[in-house]
């Protein structure tokens, strides 16, 4: 099979790295890609979102299968595009997206269905939004409507740091993706995050991580795209997994569909595990990342049959996946200023070096000077990941890798994995 993977960060580097593994594969594209990925496969500098190049280049290849890693590019339409050309693709419509790339959206759909979630409101006047905190208990819970990186949300502790939340949001901080804010309550409980994979008829469950959004140790600091994952998660034991198929999961792939949507791909379902059980945190209409990396170092299954059979409505001729027994632990490697104004430009040494078979680099937010040296280029920058025969002995690894790795200029939490350790 010729297939190409749409993306350039580290969920689209660790979905290449199984990728490749798969005794299917002919060809393998990544556009744009990046270093990491060019080690693996063919790189394209065609942007994410550039929907005519994708389209063009996957004909191009004669493509099987085109594999969409990020949020972008379901947003602008690159899925629909494909299925006009009649060429297959992992990854939901723009419309069906919109339970990710609207969080009003989202919430809505939550009401019509019956989901589990926050209580909310939705507001695009400063005001309208200010007063609506009445109803809510600090701390408050502030979300740009629209796609903003992992950085759209802000729990904040008191009512004047919502204020300022809710202004910056609708101030312009986040262009038109904060046109319109979303304040939610706080829910008390464990986060998690379990996925299915669903065909537009036959979904199925695809694994489960816990990650790290503060940017800091002890969960302190701004949310971020993810700090670092891990998986098996402690907290998504049997009973919560079915409460979360049963009450999110399913609903949501019915409910899409009945709206005219129906829904290939891979759904995210970032939760809250409450006293009354799983509620909807938001969806995302993507692997994860950071989460999609421990999944692919778990995943002892190809693959490539699940994708094809999730893009093509034949989920069902296929079993559970199957999964390694071991732990997996990612770190992110992240530029000095992340998330709100990351360093770029700065030399990492030694991130490709050989770390031995329990220990997994994929590149993130890098790119290759011209003299041959890796630098930074964005935010998240590496993801360092291991295997271990638990949570403790992967994490060990990992952080023992990213001793080795030279580069003053990222900082990382030191905590991945405390709610499994101190279980």
């Amino acid at each position: 099979m010729n297939i190409l993977i749409v993306g350039a960060g580290g969920r689209e580097h660790a979905l290449a790295w199984k990728i490749a593994q798969s005794p299917l594969l002919t060809r393998l594209v990544c556009a744009p890609g990046n270093p990491g990925m060019a080690a693996l496969a063919e790189v394209s500098a065609v942007a994410a979102t550039d929907v005519a190049g994708q389209v063009a280049l996957a004909r191009d290849i004669a493509a099987d299968l085109v594999v969409i890693g990020p949020e972008v590019a379901i947003e602008a339409g690159l899925a629909d595009a494909l299925a006009d050309a009649g060429i297959d693709c992992f990854g939901p419509t723009a419309a069906a997206g919109q339970l990710e790339s609207s969080k009003a959206f989202a919430k809505a759909f939550c009401d019509r269905h019956g989901l589990p979630t926050a209580r909310y409101g939705v507001f695009d006047d400063a005001a309208r939004a200010k007063a609506c905190l009445d109803q809510f208990a600090a701390p408050f819970v502030i979300k740009a409507d629209g796609i903003a990186a992992g950085k759209g949300v802000v729990i904040a502790p008191d009512r004047a740091a919502a204020e300022a939340a809710i202004d910056d949001a609708l101030g312009g901080r986040f262009g038109a993706a904060g046109a319109r804010v979303v304040i939610e309550e706080f829910l008390v409980g464990e986060i998690a995050s379990l996925f299915a994979l669903c065909d537009g008829k036959t979904s199925l469950l695809f694994g489960g991580a816990q990650d790290a959004k503060p940017a800091f140790d002890g969960d302190q600091g701004p949310n971020t795209g993810g700090m670092g994952t891990y998986a098996p998660a402690p907290v998504l034991s049997g009973p919560v997994i079915e409460a979360a198929h049963t009450r999110l999961i399913e609903p949501t792939f019915a409910g899409i569909a009945a709206e005219g949507a129906p829904y290939r791909g891979v759904i995210y379902c970032e939760m809250m595990v409450t006293a009354e059980g799983p509620k909807l945190v938001e969806f995302n209409a993507r692997f994860g990342d950071p989460e999609c990396q421990v999944l692919m170092l778990r995943l002892q299954s190809d693959l490539v049959p699940y994708l094809v059979a999730a893009a093509t409505g034949r989920l069902a001729e296929l079993p559970a996946p199957v999964w390694r027994g071991e732990a997996a632990v990612c770190v992110v490697l992240a530029a000095r200023g992340y998330p709100e104004a990351p360093q770029s430009g700065s030399v990492i040494g030694g991130a490709e070096a050989d770390f031995g078979p329990n220990v997994t680099v994929f590149h993130a937010g890098t790119r290759r000077r011209e003299d041959g040296a890796l630098i930074a280029a964005g935010g998240r920058v590496l993801n360092v990941c291991a295997v271990g025969a638990d949570v403790a002995e992967a994490r060990d690894r990992a952080y023992a890798a990213i001793r080795r790795i030279d580069w003053p200029e990222g900082f990382h939490r030191t905590d991945i994995g405390w709610r499994a350790l101190n279980r």
